[in-house]
């Protein structure tokens, strides 16, 4: 036994070092997220916001324009074009392609990045603590792994769109603000321009939205009732505005140009956007007050983390409680005020969630399995709640696979089996650690467990679940196009207007078209039309002494029983 213990030993130490060091810390990372927003990143069907961004991209490859992008051939000017320009850019390397899973990479890297910039920020933020002398670094490094596992933020990652660029950036430009002001003055130069070079690239991302519901809410915690930080900023005048202005060099830079091209375009984009703040999906005041149920299963000790009677005497001695707390209140506010709301706009309040999680979870870990006293009696039960409903969860997803029973997924199959005895090790170690021995670093390694195994093993399954009520038997979009009727024909027309989700799988552009009698008179070439209803019943009178329909067929919008019919037809030219 002694020579068995000690030919243990040196794997311990290994594993003892590799989580102690930066670099070792920084792997483990680096792997989580390539779980989380990398792995089966394409099973889940193209969104609506992404379709706008792929579209725009795959113009732009195309040979539209780079800095007055398009979509569907109309100008689009919505929203800014740095996350467009990475799409397009990745094809401008690997070449024009449809493959979900590559069109996400940029997305996913932005996600990956906007964890690494957090945990910066983190290690920033705990550096003065009293507690992160026992263990540096750890609180915020367990503060990047919840939020790379967190159910919002890997939701997000995983799909093309804006928010994931503008939150990553407006973080590294946190990280990168905070340190400058704790550093010496002449080092602070580096860190603050930086800091706006990144902030100008959020703003390039989603305009001012991540300024308003990530950077603001963080300076106002910060700097309000802390007089030493807002002592640190005044020393740095000169490097912090050296930083504003390079931001608003950087994210000014695109508006401006597309005001000095097509500034009435620009102008009546501006009014809309600004309306649909109070007139597009408007929800009541209180509708992003469960926020914290977006962590996923983090969810119950971010609650717990957002008391403050209970928490600020446990967590001070680990984050500045006051301004993380701060931080995601003051953030909930801003976004609440505004009447719009989409739960993807949460994402900012992750973060700070997030180091509010590691925070009580590091509190934990100091404290015996049994805390002795009335105060502690919630230290001795909230731990074994978490793991009891972690454990039901864990006991509910091979039942879960079983009843769904789709193939390669069901009783008897490879991930079946693999799912049982993740939930047989797991769940023992559960209720031995967990329950009975209140070992929170066991629940914290078998939360990141669950939450890696669930997307390794259940996320192929996802584009199933989404057709779970698809009827069969339909003729969609993506198989006409194939059709050697319509495949050849080069242009491609809309005489109605066509949703960008079908624009994206036709796999060009389909301008909307209203034809002349002339125009079909001087038709050279077949072309292919889609709309509503029957071409002949769209055209103009008299259009058959001109052209002709030669083919005619129709597809299904989408895949739910109410969806709408559309007819596509070939018009070539009566010669």
């Amino acid at each position: 036994m002694p020579d068995q213990a000690a030919s243990s030993q040196p794997h311990v130490s290994f594993i003892t070092r590799l989580l102690t060091s930066q670099w070792g810390r920084a792997l483990v990372l680096a792997l989580v997220c390539g779980v989380s927003f990398f792995l089966y990143n394409g099973a889940s069907a193209v969104s609506l916001m992404e379709s706008r961004n792929f579209v725009a991209a795959r113009e732009m490859v195309a040979g539209g324009s780079w800095l007055i992008p398009t979509m569907n051939q109309e100008l689009r000017l919505a929203k800014p074009p740095l996350p467009t320009w990475a799409v397009a850019g990745l094809q401008q390397l690997t070449g024009p392609t449809d493959n979900l899973a590559l069109l996400r990479l940029p997305a996913a890297m932005a996600a990956t990045l906007l964890v690494f910039f957090f945990w910066g920020l983190c290690c920033e933020l705990t550096r003065r603590q009293t507690h992160d002398d026992d263990a540096p670094g750890r609180t915020a490094w367990l503060a990047a792994l919840v939020l790379a596992t967190s159910l919002l933020v890997i939701t997000t990652g995983r799909e093309g769109q804006w928010d994931i660029f503008a939150t990553s950036m407006a973080m590294g430009g946190l990280w990168l603000l905070v340190g400058g002001w704790q550093r010496p003055v002449r080092q602070a130069y580096r860190w603050l321009a930086g800091a706006g070079l990144l902030l100008g690239l959020a703003v390039l991302s989603k305009g001012p939205v991540p300024l308003y519901a990530l950077v603001l809410p963080f300076l106002l915690a910060y700097l309000i009732g802390q007089p030493f930080h807002r002592q640190a900023v005044r020393a740095r005048a000169g490097a912090t505005v050296l930083g504003f202005v390079l931001a608003v060099i950087i994210g000014g830079s695109w508006p401006l140009y597309v005001w000095l091209k097509v500034a009435p375009a620009a102008r009546s984009v501006a009014r809309v956007e600004i309306a649909s703040w109070a007139d597009r999906h408007v929800q009541p005041f209180w509708y992003y007050w469960p926020f914290f149920a977006f962590t996923g299963l983090w969810a119950l000790v971010a609650l717990a983390a957002l008391v403050w009677p209970y928490a600020r005497p446990r967590l001070r001695g680990f984050i500045p409680y006051a301004v993380v707390l701060g931080w995601a209140l003051f953030g909930l506010l801003l976004l609440s005020i505004v009447p719009e709301k989409k739960e993807r706009y949460m994402l900012p309040l992750m973060p700070p969630l997030a180091l509010l999680v590691a925070g009580l979870l590091r509190a934990w870990q100091t404290q015996p399995a049994y805390p002795v006293g009335l105060r502690s009696a919630p230290d001795a039960w909230l731990p074994r709640v978490w793991a009891f409903l972690l454990l039901l969860l864990l006991l509910a997803l091979p039942v879960v696979m079983a009843l769904a029973d789709y193939p390669g997924f069901g009783v008897g199959s490879l991930r079946f089996g693999l799912m049982v005895a993740l939930a047989t090790v797991v769940g023992v170690g559960l209720v031995r650690e967990g329950i009975m021995r209140r070992r929170v670093s066991f629940l914290i390694s078998s939360t990141l467990t669950m939450v890696l195994g669930i997307v390794g093993l259940a996320m192929p399954a996802y584009p199933r679940w989404e057709g779970r009520r698809d009827v069969t038997d339909r003729q969609y979009m993506g198989q006409v196009k194939q059709l050697p009727v319509f495949r050849g024909v080069g242009e491609w027309y809309s005489l109605d207007t066509l949703h960008v989700k079908q624009v994206w799988a036709a796999g060009q552009s389909v301008p909307i078209w209203h034809p002349t009698i002339n125009q079909l008179a001087d038709l050279a070439r077949p072309v292919v039309v889609v709309s509503e209803r029957p071409a002949a019943k769209k055209l103009p009178a008299g259009w058959s002494r001109f052209i002709r329909i030669s083919r005619q067929d129709s597809f299904y919008l989408d895949r739910s029983r109410n969806s709408g019919l559309w007819f596509i037809s070939r018009l070539e030219p009566i010669r």
